[in-house]
């Protein structure tokens, strides 16, 4: 069977090897339930590992709320203003339009899952908020490019230069 859903034949199992792998800035995703790979139109389900230091910055997801849980390792979760720590077998709820972050700053691979719902919806999946106040005086904001950059190297890449000016 094919990894993707088809109009009559939807996944209703997800073996590691049908996920959807991507990678993003932050971590590595396994799609393991979306529009296109499962028959699901409310839920959307993807695992992701995130290295140390890395972290998805504040965004939020206008239509859709989230559910993070942490599989392994320890997050700095922060929704709205609020920042906590949370643990494996721990979780945040986040309601749609809520702005939120999670950052690995820890020494050690952190994995979590996030459930978002609905899983299809108008407009954009999720928006980026980190250079709008007050998040980025909440957490300073840094550019992805620099993740893949060995610790100590902070040289930006022009866009990133770009939106930090537009910042101060």
């Amino acid at each position: 069977m094919s990894a993707k859903a088809s109009a009559g034949n939807p996944l209703w199992f997800i073996t590691a090897r049908q996920a959807e792998i991507e990678r993003a800035p932050w971590g590595k995703h396994w799609w393991l339930s979306k529009p296109g790979l499962t028959d699901s139109r409310q839920l959307t389900l993807v695992r992701v590992t995130m290295r140390p230091g890395a972290g998805h910055q504040f965004h939020y997801h206008p239509a859709r709320e989230e559910i993070i849980y942490i599989l392994e390792g320890a997050a700095e979760q922060w929704v709205d203003r609020e920042k906590r720590t949370l643990k494996a077998g721990e979780c945040a709820f986040i309601p749609a339009s809520v702005v939120h972050a999670i950052h690995n700053s820890s020494k050690a691979p952190m994995t979590f899952l996030a459930i978002l719902s609905p899983a299809a919806a108008e407009g954009p999946f999720l928006i980026d908020c980190y250079y709008d106040e007050p998040w980025r005086s909440l957490r300073q904001p840094f550019d992805y490019e620099d993740l893949s950059r060995p610790r100590g190297s902070r040289r930006a890449s022009p866009a990133g230069q770009r939106a930090r000016r537009r910042a101060r």
